[in-house]
């Protein structure tokens, strides 16, 4: 069989997975990326938005605050990978309602927003259509956000798939970076409870790691020889994406990004610099993986209603992914401990960086840091909230201790 020996071995290559694995590779590391097909899942699908003023959310003030401090690295992340070949741009987001009902819960929203110290300036719809003057002219209500952006996650995960092949080659590892199986099972020294030591592949080949960093979204539950008292509670949320092409004529379509509420329902239009729209995202846990008719035609109708020009636009891709949603809907980032009040007593050689939800892209900057960090010893404790053992039970099994 074989047996191949990197420093870290992450499982999982989506945009949270090549993140961290980027982050490893630049700091020294011999990676191994796990993935039968990386890039394919939720990353595929996302948008882009890298929104921690518009995604506020009530209740959620410990996730801003993450998402936060994701979007101040986000410069530095992407710079050596090429700004603009990963899609990356600074234009801002514009937050619309199409009614009075919307008008007012956007109102509540900036109200949260300016109270916990976040830009949102108010506009009038004709300073709105001064900025984008294909919106609607009926919008009951308008706001600037200037620090919310957008990165392509396609291009993005492309870049960080070339970086990590080239740091590869320059290094002259003796092993391939990507690995395109399933990862089936943690490896330990002894028993589930002691140091993590490898991951066992599908053709029954293993990868001998110092780390493991278990990043494989709604999978990473279905990983044998995790620990049998480790919750790790995560439900695909489902969502349907279409994507247009701007004719010639309707250039430039968009130059910000558009979040509405149309009779309480949000969508989004984020313009890509190819000529192309990303239409965005219905929310459903109803089970199933395909593309919802339903929702593919809501998304179109509410995006009239805030741009009437979509309709003008060419159908050119309609497409449904899952996003690991947890219950409080922060991410399980963080090594695994033996119980909640014993943060110090960790299992050895195990990460998890899963539940990352609808924040995946926005949140790979920072949850590449703090991984390296994990690694290196140094991690940030304010980012010990998002542990992934906190829904565990308090005390392991005694056969586990």
């Amino acid at each position: 069989m074989t047996e191949r020996s990197v420093d870290v071995a992450v499982v999982g290559a989506g945009i949270v997975g090549l993140g961290i694995a980027w982050a490893l590779a630049e700091s020294g590391r011999t990676v191994a990326v796990i993935d039968p097909a990386p890039a394919t899942g939720a990353t595929y699908a996302a948008a882009g938005m890298l929104a921690p003023v518009s995604e506020l959310h009530y209740q959620e003030e410990d996730l801003l605050e993450l998402m936060l401090a994701s979007a101040q690295l986000y410069p530095a992340f992407i710079e050596p990978l090429g700004a603009g070949e990963a899609g990356y741009r600074t234009t801002a987001t514009i937050t619309v309602g199409a009614d009075p009902a919307d008008r007012q819960s956007l109102a509540d929203l900036r109200r949260a927003q300016l109270a916990h110290g976040l830009s949102v300036e108010q506009l009038t719809i004709r300073e709105a259509r001064s900025r984008e003057p294909l919106l609607s002219p009926r919008l009951s209500s308008a706001f600037s956000i200037d620090q919310d952006h957008q990165v392509d996650p396609r291009r993005l995960a492309d870049r960080l798939r070339s970086a990590i092949a080239a740091m590869a080659a320059a290094k002259r590892w003796t092993h391939d970076a990507f690995i395109q199986q399933n990862a089936v099972a943690l490896l330990h020294e002894s028993d589930a409870g002691s140091r993590v030591n490898g991951v066992a592949l599908a053709d029954g080949s293993t990868v001998r790691a110092g780390e493991v960093i278990v990043a494989n979204g709604l999978s990473a539950g279905q990983l044998e020889g995790l620990p049998e008292w480790l919750a790790l509670p995560l439900r695909p949320v489902h969502g349907d994406i279409i994507r247009l092409r701007i004719p010639d004529r309707l250039q430039p379509f968009l130059t910000s990004t558009i979040r509405g509420l149309v009779r309480g329902l949000p969508v989004y239009l984020v313009p890509r610099a190819d000529g192309t729209v990303v239409l965005g995202a219905t929310q459903r846990e109803d089970g199933s993986g395909g593309v919802s008719a339903g929702g593919v035609h809501q998304l179109l109708r509410d995006a009239q209603v805030l741009v009437p020009a979509v309709a003008e636009l060419e159908l050119i891709e309609v497409i449904a992914r899952a996003r690991p949603a947890t219950p409080d809907n922060a991410p399980l980032l963080g090594r695994v401990t033996r119980g909640v009040d014993a943060a110090e007593d960790h299992i050895p050689g195990l990460i998890v960086a899963t539940g990352f939800f609808r924040h995946g892209v926005l949140l790979t900057p920072i949850a590449a840091q703090h991984c390296l960090r994990l690694v290196d010893g140094t991690a940030d404790g304010r980012w010990d909230r998002f542990r992934p053992d906190r829904f565990s039970s308090p005390t392991p099994r005694s056969s586990e201790a």
